[in-house]
């Protein structure tokens, strides 16, 4: 009985001969550790949205076309579970969560994977399953930071885990801290900010609440503002060398300092559900949502004024997510399809006019968008150019899940990292080979 392991690419690859299966974890959990200590790398994905929160990749290298059928497939897992949570990568681990059925006593894990294979190196409860009718299950991406994470469960579960083994470090409920569970549940990914951890639980007691990264005590909770939390994720930003964090809820968006004290804030007429996660260049804010409520681009000045640039329906995104390239923002809109869209005068560029049939994520990396559909699971390859929409190849995830619900979608969004692309439904997760 015995295992060997390589360092190849900056990974760790091992193979374990003629060993039980309680030995083969045991290896697992090694590999998991050695990995879990390297330094983030620039082909890492440790995050809801990537490193940046911004949907981009800067990997480069990646094939500029697919085969017929698609890339190759390395891996399929059908050990996810139930839910819409995405996919985190740091140094060979893929994280994510899932539930593991639909019943009241059910629950919601935290996943660990290698990220080469599929195979599970460890599963943690995160807390009690949340039951929905458009899909039950966590829908929150884990969030890395060396070798601690931090996710949120439907019910508004936080959890502190290691990374190593997923040993539990700390725990705090949002409910428990005055908020509210949104009508589709906690889908919010915590943003780990040095040693801060942010979250919405939203309500009374502050929309927003700042915890110490390693303890879990509470620093503070932003009093100011006090709306319900709907489901966009905050962001981090150093506005004019100092530090803020944004965030969008069904009425306002707004910006705090480090001490959680209310700094700006302009009404947003969300409806029904506000997701997309802000984009933030140069002092300029841009937000928008679906449901005929559109996109909006503010100016924030040195001094914290507000000034608003646009207001208009060209941009209803709805979940999929819209990214910034250049000045051009790509993204789902409800009426055009994939968009590209001005940053600076909101106008729009081009659209596919509906081509691919139904909304969806975008994310980008090396000259190209990856387009997932919501609908059918078609992976679409598009140039990220500002003249026209060109699409170049595409293909079906295959297998999808038999576990989804009839009122759920192909909702989680594509992630890439280091030369693969994951694409996940439900309890199933495939790899793809997309560098050469």
């Amino acid at each position: 009985m015995f295992f060997r392991m390589t360092g190849i690419s900056g990974s760790v690859k091992f193979a374990v001969l003629g060993c039980d299966m309680a030995f083969r974890r045991f290896v697992l959990v090694v590999v998991a550790c050695v990995v879990s200590s390297s330094v983030v790398r620039s082909e890492d994905w440790p995050s809801w949205r990537g490193p940046n929160r911004d949907d981009i990749s800067t990997e480069t290298g990646l094939l500029k076309a697919w085969p017929e059928g698609g890339p190759e497939k390395l891996w399929t897992s059908k050990d996810a579970g139930l839910g819409y949570s995405g996919c985190s990568i740091v140094s060979g681990v893929l994280y994510t969560m899932g539930a593991d059925g639909t019943a009241e006593e059910s629950n919601e894990f935290l996943i660990a994977m290698n990220a080469e294979s599929g195979e599970v190196i460890w599963k943690t409860n995160v807390g009690q399953y949340l039951d929905n009718g458009w899909g039950g299950g966590p829908r929150s991406t884990p969030t890395i930071s060396g070798d601690l994470l931090v996710a949120i469960g439907g019910k508004g579960d936080v959890v502190c885990l290691s990374t190593i083994d997923g040993a539990e470090k700390w725990r705090v409920s949002l409910t428990g801290i005055g908020g509210t569970i949104p009508s589709w549940g906690y889908c919010e990914s915590a943003l780990i900010d040095g040693d801060k951890v942010l979250v919405t639980p939203g309500g009374k007691n502050g929309t927003i609440a700042c915890f110490n990264l390693q303890t879990g005590e509470k620093i503070w909770q932003s009093s100011e503002i006090s709306d319900p939390a709907n489901y966009s994720s905050i962001i981090a930003v150093d506005h004019f060398g100092k530090r803020q964090y944004i965030q969008l809820t069904g009425q306002k968006v707004f910006g705090l300092n480090g001490d959680g004290k209310l700094l700006w804030q302009h009404d947003f007429p969300g409806r029904t559900a506000v997701v997309p996660t802000p984009i933030y260049r140069e002092g300029q804010v841009y937000v928008t949502a679906g449901y005929g409520a559109g996109c909006l681009l503010l100016n924030i000045t040195a001094n914290n004024k507000v000034e608003k640039i646009y207001d208009n329906k060209v941009m209803k995104n709805h979940h999929g997510g819209v990214l910034l390239l250049g000045d051009y923002l790509y993204g789902h809109s409800d009426d055009n399809g994939i968009i590209c869209q001005n940053f600076d005068t909101g106008e729009l560029v081009w659209s596919d006019k509906k081509k691919n049939g139904s909304k969806g994520a975008v994310v980008y990396a090396d000259g190209m968008l990856y387009c997932l559909s919501e609908d059918n699971g078609d992976c679409v390859l598009v140039e990220a150019g500002s003249t026209d929409y060109k699409e170049v190849s595409r293909f079906k995830m295959d297998p999808q899940t038999t576990q989804r619900n009839p009122q759920g979608r192909v909702w989680t969004h594509p992630v890439i990292s280091n030369g693969r692309l994951y694409l996940r439904d439900q309890d199933v997760i495939c790899c793809y080979k997309i560098k050469g």
